[in-house]
Protein backbone atom coordinates (compact mmCIF):
# COMPACT_ATOMS: atom_id res chain seq x y z
CA UNK A 1 0.00 0.00 0.00
CA UNK A 2 1.23 3.48 -0.88
CA UNK A 3 2.44 5.48 2.12
CA UNK A 4 0.11 8.44 2.67
CA UNK A 5 2.42 10.31 5.02
CA UNK A 6 4.84 13.12 4.88
CA UNK A 7 5.78 14.89 1.76
CA UNK A 8 5.14 18.58 1.26
CA UNK A 9 1.66 19.29 -0.12
CA UNK A 10 0.70 15.62 0.12
CA UNK A 11 -3.01 16.55 0.53
CA UNK A 12 -4.49 18.05 -2.65
CA UNK A 13 -8.02 19.48 -2.66
CA UNK A 14 -10.26 20.95 -5.34
CA UNK A 15 -13.70 22.55 -5.38
CA UNK A 16 -15.40 25.95 -5.48
CA UNK A 17 -13.70 28.80 -3.55
CA UNK A 18 -16.24 31.24 -2.16
CA UNK A 19 -16.38 34.28 0.07
CA UNK A 20 -18.94 33.61 2.81
CA UNK A 21 -21.24 36.50 3.74
CA UNK A 22 -22.50 35.37 7.12
CA UNK A 23 -25.21 36.88 9.32
CA UNK A 24 -27.69 35.97 12.03
CA UNK A 25 -31.03 36.63 10.36
CA UNK A 26 -34.73 36.65 11.12
CA UNK A 27 -36.63 33.51 10.06
CA UNK A 28 -38.75 35.75 7.85
CA UNK A 29 -35.78 36.19 5.50
CA UNK A 30 -35.71 32.44 4.83
CA UNK A 31 -39.44 32.47 4.20
CA UNK A 32 -39.14 35.41 1.81
CA UNK A 33 -36.64 33.56 -0.38
CA UNK A 34 -38.24 30.11 0.09
CA UNK A 35 -35.20 28.72 1.89
CA UNK A 36 -34.94 25.92 4.43
CA UNK A 37 -32.83 26.00 7.58
CA UNK A 38 -29.93 23.54 7.64
CA UNK A 39 -29.87 23.29 3.84
CA UNK A 40 -27.64 24.34 0.94
CA UNK A 41 -28.72 25.44 -2.54
CA UNK A 42 -27.35 27.11 -5.66
CA UNK A 43 -28.85 30.56 -6.13
CA UNK A 44 -31.16 31.22 -9.08
CA UNK A 45 -32.31 34.64 -10.24
CA UNK A 46 -34.91 34.82 -7.47
CA UNK A 47 -32.17 34.58 -4.84
CA UNK A 48 -29.70 37.11 -6.28
CA UNK A 49 -31.01 40.13 -4.27
CA UNK A 50 -30.36 38.34 -0.98
CA UNK A 51 -26.67 39.26 -0.81
CA UNK A 52 -27.29 43.01 -0.96
CA UNK A 53 -30.14 42.61 1.52
CA UNK A 54 -27.86 40.79 3.96
CA UNK A 55 -25.27 43.57 3.79
CA UNK A 56 -27.87 46.34 4.04
CA UNK A 57 -30.05 44.93 6.82
CA UNK A 58 -27.80 42.73 8.98
CA UNK A 59 -24.40 42.74 10.62
CA UNK A 60 -22.35 40.52 8.33
CA UNK A 61 -19.01 38.78 8.63
CA UNK A 62 -16.86 37.94 5.62
CA UNK A 63 -15.15 34.55 5.88
CA UNK A 64 -13.03 32.61 3.40
CA UNK A 65 -15.24 29.72 2.38
CA UNK A 66 -16.11 26.98 0.00
CA UNK A 67 -16.55 23.59 1.68
CA UNK A 68 -13.35 21.89 0.49
CA UNK A 69 -11.29 25.00 1.16
CA UNK A 70 -12.68 25.00 4.70
CA UNK A 71 -11.74 21.33 5.02
CA UNK A 72 -8.17 21.84 3.87
CA UNK A 73 -7.76 24.84 6.17
CA UNK A 74 -8.93 22.60 9.03
CA UNK A 75 -6.57 19.80 8.04
CA UNK A 76 -3.66 22.20 7.81
CA UNK A 77 -4.40 23.43 11.34
CA UNK A 78 -3.40 19.98 12.63
CA UNK A 79 -0.68 19.22 10.09
CA UNK A 80 2.95 20.27 9.65
CA UNK A 81 3.54 23.36 7.53
CA UNK A 82 3.18 23.00 3.75
CA UNK A 83 0.99 19.90 3.90
CA UNK A 84 -2.05 21.12 1.93
CA UNK A 85 -2.76 22.71 -1.45
CA UNK A 86 -6.12 23.78 -2.84
CA UNK A 87 -7.31 24.53 -6.38
CA UNK A 88 -10.41 26.28 -7.72
CA UNK A 89 -11.49 29.32 -9.77
CA UNK A 90 -11.87 32.93 -8.62
CA UNK A 91 -12.33 36.33 -10.22
CA UNK A 92 -9.76 39.08 -10.53
CA UNK A 93 -11.11 41.22 -7.69
CA UNK A 94 -10.78 42.22 -4.05
CA UNK A 95 -12.76 39.19 -2.85
CA UNK A 96 -10.23 36.88 -4.50
CA UNK A 97 -7.46 38.72 -2.65
CA UNK A 98 -9.38 38.27 0.60
CA UNK A 99 -9.69 34.54 -0.04
CA UNK A 100 -6.04 34.16 -0.94
CA UNK A 101 -4.87 36.10 2.13
CA UNK A 102 -7.19 34.23 4.50
CA UNK A 103 -6.04 30.85 3.19
CA UNK A 104 -2.40 31.85 3.46
CA UNK A 105 -2.95 33.02 7.04
CA UNK A 106 -4.16 29.48 7.82
CA UNK A 107 -1.14 27.94 6.11
CA UNK A 108 -3.07 26.68 3.08
CA UNK A 109 -1.40 27.02 -0.31
CA UNK A 110 -3.85 28.08 -3.03
CA UNK A 111 -3.39 27.84 -6.78
CA UNK A 112 -6.48 29.54 -8.15
CA UNK A 113 -7.49 29.75 -11.79
CA UNK A 114 -8.31 33.43 -12.38
CA UNK A 115 -11.30 34.33 -14.55
CA UNK A 116 -11.09 38.05 -15.20
CA UNK A 117 -14.59 38.16 -16.68
CA UNK A 118 -16.47 36.99 -13.59
CA UNK A 119 -16.66 38.00 -9.94
CA UNK A 120 -15.39 35.73 -7.20
CA UNK A 121 -18.18 33.44 -5.97
CA UNK A 122 -20.11 34.21 -2.80
CA UNK A 123 -22.15 32.19 -0.33
CA UNK A 124 -24.84 33.72 1.83
CA UNK A 125 -24.79 32.04 5.25
CA UNK A 126 -28.13 32.70 6.93
CA UNK A 127 -27.99 31.74 10.60
CA UNK A 128 -31.14 31.13 12.66
CA UNK A 129 -30.39 29.77 16.13
CA UNK A 130 -27.90 26.93 15.63
CA UNK A 131 -29.12 26.23 12.09
CA UNK A 132 -27.81 27.69 8.86
CA UNK A 133 -29.03 27.96 5.30
CA UNK A 134 -26.43 28.35 2.53
CA UNK A 135 -27.23 30.16 -0.72
CA UNK A 136 -24.36 30.02 -3.20
CA UNK A 137 -23.77 32.15 -6.29
CA UNK A 138 -20.78 30.44 -7.89
CA UNK A 139 -19.82 33.16 -10.40
CA UNK A 140 -16.12 32.57 -11.23
CA UNK A 141 -16.04 29.30 -9.26
CA UNK A 142 -18.38 27.92 -11.91
CA UNK A 143 -15.84 28.61 -14.67
CA UNK A 144 -13.16 26.12 -13.61
CA UNK A 145 -11.83 24.18 -16.60
CA UNK A 146 -9.87 20.97 -16.87
CA UNK A 147 -7.18 22.86 -18.83
CA UNK A 148 -6.05 24.53 -15.60
CA UNK A 149 -5.82 21.18 -13.84
CA UNK A 150 -3.77 19.74 -16.71
CA UNK A 151 -1.34 22.67 -16.83
CA UNK A 152 2.18 21.62 -15.82
CA UNK A 153 2.24 23.64 -12.60
CA UNK A 154 -1.03 22.20 -11.28
CA UNK A 155 -0.59 18.66 -12.58
CA UNK A 156 2.84 18.52 -10.93
CA UNK A 157 1.01 19.15 -7.64
CA UNK A 158 -1.36 16.27 -8.43
CA UNK A 159 1.58 13.98 -9.24
CA UNK A 160 3.18 14.93 -5.92
CA UNK A 161 0.02 14.42 -3.85
CA UNK A 162 -0.69 11.18 -2.00
CA UNK A 163 -4.29 11.96 -1.01
CA UNK A 164 -6.74 13.72 -3.34
CA UNK A 165 -9.90 15.29 -1.90
CA UNK A 166 -12.81 16.42 -4.08
CA UNK A 167 -15.77 18.24 -2.56
CA UNK A 168 -19.16 17.17 -3.91
CA UNK A 169 -20.07 20.72 -4.92
CA UNK A 170 -17.36 20.46 -7.60
CA UNK A 171 -19.65 18.13 -9.56
CA UNK A 172 -21.77 21.18 -10.41
CA UNK A 173 -18.76 22.76 -12.10
CA UNK A 174 -16.22 20.36 -13.63
CA UNK A 175 -17.05 16.66 -13.31
CA UNK A 176 -14.47 15.88 -16.01
CA UNK A 177 -11.76 17.30 -13.73
CA UNK A 178 -13.03 15.19 -10.83
CA UNK A 179 -12.98 12.08 -13.02
CA UNK A 180 -9.43 12.79 -14.16
CA UNK A 181 -8.29 13.03 -10.55
CA UNK A 182 -10.20 9.88 -9.54
CA UNK A 183 -8.68 7.81 -12.35
CA UNK A 184 -5.20 9.11 -11.58
CA UNK A 185 -5.62 8.11 -7.94
CA UNK A 186 -6.77 4.59 -8.84
CA UNK A 187 -4.04 4.05 -11.42
CA UNK A 188 -1.31 5.11 -8.99
CA UNK A 189 -2.83 3.58 -5.83
CA UNK A 190 -3.32 6.99 -4.25
CA UNK A 191 -6.21 7.79 -1.93
CA UNK A 192 -9.28 9.35 -3.53
CA UNK A 193 -11.57 10.96 -0.95
CA UNK A 194 -14.86 12.68 -1.65
CA UNK A 195 -17.72 14.36 0.18
CA UNK A 196 -21.42 14.18 -0.70
CA UNK A 197 -21.53 17.83 0.49
CA UNK A 198 -25.29 18.55 0.25
CA UNK A 199 -28.56 16.68 -0.35
CA UNK A 200 -28.97 18.26 -3.79
CA UNK A 201 -25.79 16.58 -5.07
CA UNK A 202 -27.17 13.01 -5.00
CA UNK A 203 -30.61 14.36 -5.93
CA UNK A 204 -29.73 16.44 -8.99
CA UNK A 205 -26.16 15.44 -9.90
CA UNK A 206 -26.69 11.71 -9.63
CA UNK A 207 -24.95 10.74 -12.90
CA UNK A 208 -21.58 12.44 -12.21
CA UNK A 209 -21.71 11.26 -8.60
CA UNK A 210 -22.31 7.66 -9.67
CA UNK A 211 -19.48 7.88 -12.21
CA UNK A 212 -17.09 8.63 -9.35
CA UNK A 213 -18.47 6.02 -6.93
CA UNK A 214 -16.11 3.21 -8.04
CA UNK A 215 -13.16 5.41 -7.16
CA UNK A 216 -14.16 6.32 -3.60
CA UNK A 217 -11.55 5.20 -1.07
CA UNK A 218 -13.04 7.48 1.59
CA UNK A 219 -16.54 8.93 1.32
CA UNK A 220 -17.77 11.58 3.75
CA UNK A 221 -21.31 12.84 4.27
CA UNK A 222 -23.95 13.61 6.85
CA UNK A 223 -27.28 11.98 7.62
CA UNK A 224 -29.33 14.29 5.37
CA UNK A 225 -27.01 13.61 2.43
CA UNK A 226 -27.09 9.86 3.08
CA UNK A 227 -30.88 9.89 3.12
CA UNK A 228 -30.96 11.94 -0.09
CA UNK A 229 -28.65 9.38 -1.72
CA UNK A 230 -30.93 6.56 -0.63
CA UNK A 231 -34.01 8.32 -2.00
CA UNK A 232 -32.42 9.29 -5.33
CA UNK A 233 -31.18 5.72 -5.85
CA UNK A 234 -34.48 4.18 -4.74
CA UNK A 235 -32.77 2.08 -2.07
CA UNK A 236 -35.85 2.15 0.15
CA UNK A 237 -33.55 2.40 3.17
CA UNK A 238 -34.07 5.04 5.86
CA UNK A 239 -31.62 3.73 8.45
CA UNK A 240 -28.48 5.86 8.05
CA UNK A 241 -26.16 3.08 9.19
CA UNK A 242 -27.60 0.70 6.59
CA UNK A 243 -27.19 3.35 3.88
CA UNK A 244 -23.53 3.75 4.88
CA UNK A 245 -23.06 -0.01 4.69
CA UNK A 246 -24.63 -0.03 1.22
CA UNK A 247 -22.28 2.74 0.07
CA UNK A 248 -19.27 0.82 1.39
CA UNK A 249 -20.22 -2.23 -0.69
CA UNK A 250 -20.59 -0.49 -4.06
CA UNK A 251 -18.24 -1.78 -6.80
CA UNK A 252 -14.69 -0.47 -6.44
CA UNK A 253 -12.06 0.27 -9.08
CA UNK A 254 -8.90 0.06 -6.95
CA UNK A 255 -9.08 -3.31 -5.20
CA UNK A 256 -5.79 -2.62 -3.38
CA UNK A 257 -7.64 -0.31 -0.99
CA UNK A 258 -10.70 -0.90 1.15
CA UNK A 259 -13.43 1.73 1.16
CA UNK A 260 -14.24 3.74 4.27
CA UNK A 261 -17.59 5.55 4.57
CA UNK A 262 -17.88 8.24 7.25
CA UNK A 263 -21.29 9.72 8.07
CA UNK A 264 -21.68 12.47 10.69
CA UNK A 265 -25.02 13.07 12.41
CA UNK A 266 -24.60 16.30 14.33
CA UNK A 267 -24.93 15.48 18.02
CA UNK A 268 -25.63 11.82 17.29
CA UNK A 269 -22.81 9.24 16.91
CA UNK A 270 -20.52 9.37 13.89
CA UNK A 271 -20.87 6.24 11.75
CA UNK A 272 -17.78 4.71 10.13
CA UNK A 273 -18.08 1.67 7.86
CA UNK A 274 -15.10 -0.39 6.68
CA UNK A 275 -15.55 -3.64 4.74
CA UNK A 276 -19.28 -3.55 5.46
CA UNK A 277 -18.77 -3.35 9.22
CA UNK A 278 -20.19 -0.27 10.96
CA UNK A 279 -18.79 1.34 14.09
CA UNK A 280 -20.44 4.21 15.96
CA UNK A 281 -18.42 6.92 17.69
CA UNK A 282 -20.27 9.01 20.28
CA UNK A 283 -19.80 12.75 19.87
CA UNK A 284 -18.19 14.73 22.69
CA UNK A 285 -20.89 17.37 23.05
CA UNK A 286 -20.24 21.08 23.35
CA UNK A 287 -22.35 22.93 25.90
CA UNK A 288 -25.31 24.57 24.19
CA UNK A 289 -24.34 27.96 25.61
CA UNK A 290 -20.91 27.76 23.91
CA UNK A 291 -22.21 27.01 20.42
CA UNK A 292 -21.94 30.09 18.20
CA UNK A 293 -22.39 28.83 14.63
CA UNK A 294 -22.63 25.30 13.22
CA UNK A 295 -21.75 26.46 9.69
CA UNK A 296 -18.72 24.50 8.56
CA UNK A 297 -18.87 21.83 11.27
CA UNK A 298 -18.97 19.04 8.70
CA UNK A 299 -16.12 20.59 6.71
CA UNK A 300 -14.11 20.90 9.91
CA UNK A 301 -14.74 17.28 10.88
CA UNK A 302 -13.54 16.14 7.46
CA UNK A 303 -10.42 18.30 7.80
CA UNK A 304 -9.56 16.80 11.17
CA UNK A 305 -10.20 13.27 9.92
CA UNK A 306 -8.00 13.79 6.85
CA UNK A 307 -5.24 15.32 8.98
CA UNK A 308 -5.12 12.10 10.94
CA UNK A 309 -5.41 9.94 7.86
CA UNK A 310 -2.52 11.50 5.93
CA UNK A 311 -0.33 10.97 8.98
CA UNK A 312 -1.19 7.27 9.08
CA UNK A 313 -3.33 7.42 12.22
CA UNK A 314 -5.98 4.84 13.13
CA UNK A 315 -9.63 5.40 12.28
CA UNK A 316 -10.32 5.95 15.99
CA UNK A 317 -7.77 8.76 16.01
CA UNK A 318 -9.03 10.20 12.72
CA UNK A 319 -12.57 10.40 14.13
CA UNK A 320 -11.29 11.89 17.39
CA UNK A 321 -9.42 14.57 15.44
CA UNK A 322 -12.45 15.27 13.26
CA UNK A 323 -14.77 15.65 16.22
CA UNK A 324 -12.26 17.88 17.98
CA UNK A 325 -11.88 20.27 15.03
CA UNK A 326 -15.66 20.39 14.55
CA UNK A 327 -16.17 21.13 18.25
CA UNK A 328 -13.75 24.06 18.03
CA UNK A 329 -15.28 25.49 14.85
CA UNK A 330 -18.85 25.58 16.19
CA UNK A 331 -17.62 27.83 18.98
CA UNK A 332 -16.37 30.35 16.37
CA UNK A 333 -18.24 32.76 14.13
CA UNK A 334 -18.17 31.06 10.74
CA UNK A 335 -15.86 28.22 9.67
CA UNK A 336 -12.74 29.75 11.21
CA UNK A 337 -9.86 28.20 13.10
CA UNK A 338 -8.14 29.76 16.11
CA UNK A 339 -4.77 31.35 15.43
CA UNK A 340 -1.70 29.91 17.06
CA UNK A 341 -0.75 26.40 18.04
CA UNK A 342 -3.49 23.79 18.03
CA UNK A 343 -3.95 22.11 21.42
CA UNK A 344 -4.97 18.77 19.92
CA UNK A 345 -2.39 15.96 19.96
CA UNK A 346 -2.67 12.58 18.28
CA UNK A 347 -2.01 9.57 20.48
CA UNK A 348 1.21 7.76 19.67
Amino acid sequence: MTDTTATEFSLFGIENPLLDISAVVKPELLTKYKLKSNDAILADDSHKPIYAELVADYKVDYVAGGAAQNTLRGAQWLLPAKSTVYVGAVGKDANADRLRDAAAADGLRTEYHIDADLATGVCGVLITGHERSLVTDLQAANSYKIDHLQSKKIWDLVLNAKTIYVGGYFLTVSPDSANLLAKHAAEHNKVFAMNLSAPFIPQFFKAPLDALAPYWDILFGNEAEALAYSESHDLKITDVKEIAIHLSKLPKENSKRTRTVVITQGREPTIVVVDGVATEYPVVLVEESKIVDTNGAGDAFTGGYLAGFVQGKSIDECVRAGQYVASVVIQQNGPTYPKGKCEFAFKK
